[in-house]
């Protein structure tokens, strides 16, 4: 069974940086398209974007779009997520999956998640 364990969350000031690392175990090759999510306190995990195997094609959601850019690593079985100007709306706990266990609501597939709180 494929599994996700995310990191390099943290504590960081508006404006700031971060990356994101989610590291897959299990066969990654067999994931055609991997999102990146996240779920403020209080509000419902929404999709943040996606990268499709190859690392050709990335969505990202209207809230992110410019500042956050997604790549893969299929040799590290790795995909990132890299912040940029981060805004106090960005906080959350920032999740990884495949996406078609998300189409398919799969609950028991979701990792631990990282923490990101952007905080003056």
């Amino acid at each position: 069974q494929v599994r996700f364990v995310e990191s390099g969350g943290g504590l960081v000031q508006p404006g700031g940086s971060l990356r994101l690392t989610c590291t897959v175990s299990g066969d990654f090759s067999s994931i055609a398209i991997m999102g990146w999510y996240r779920q403020a306190p209080g509000k419902q995990r929404e999709q943040v974007g996606r990268i499709n195997y190859d690392d050709t094609s990335a969505h990202y959601s209207g809230s992110v779009k410019g500042r956050f850019t997604i790549s893969r690593d299929n040799a590290k079985n790795s995909v990132y997520l890299q912040m940029k100007n981060l805004e106090p709306e960005d906080t959350g706990v920032y999740y990884c999956n495949d996406y078609i266990n998300v189409i398919n609501r799969r609950e028991d597939s979701w990792g631990p998640g990282t923490q990101v709180t952007v905080s003056s």
